[in-house]
């Protein structure tokens, strides 16, 4: 949000109306938001992460759909993307969700010799090619 940054600009003494102006922003939602920071959807949401971190804490394999559970029996209303995004944002993961890392296996052998031995500069035209002929056609 760009508000805080005109409050600052307007505490060293520059004029909210030139910041407002050189911002390319309205000034009236800038006193609207100096008058009241934290909206209430904000709050909500804020209690409703505590309320979620809360239950992660006490049980750490729940999921964002068991822990949209525990919130709403704590008297949180919120739809389970809601309580997703909050998740993902804190990076809340449950114990068990999340993989880390590859799969532990390598990969083999190449599928095809290396004719060319991984040289790729021909002597003369129609030396050498490299591609699969019968999906491209030639003359």
């Amino acid at each position: 949000m760009i508000y805080p940054l005109v409050r600052g600009l307007a505490a060293d003494g520059i004029p909210v109306a030139v910041t407002c102006r050189v911002l390319k922003i309205a000034g009236q939602p800038y006193y609207r938001w100096l008058a009241r920071p934290v909206t209430d959807a904000e709050l909500a949401e804020a209690y409703l992460a505590n309320a979620v971190f809360d239950a992660h804490r006490d049980d750490p394999e729940f999921g964002y759909r068991f822990l949209a559970d525990e919130a709403a029996a704590a008297g949180y209303r919120a739809a389970e993307r809601t309580v997703w995004r909050i998740c993902r944002d804190n990076r809340w993961w449950s114990a068990f969700g999340k993989k880390r890392g590859g799969n532990g296996k390598r990969s083999g052998a190449s599928a095809h010799d290396d004719l060319v031995q991984r040289d790729f500069t021909a002597k003369g035209p129609n030396q050498l090619w490299l591609t699969d002929l019968t999906e491209h056609r030639t003359a």
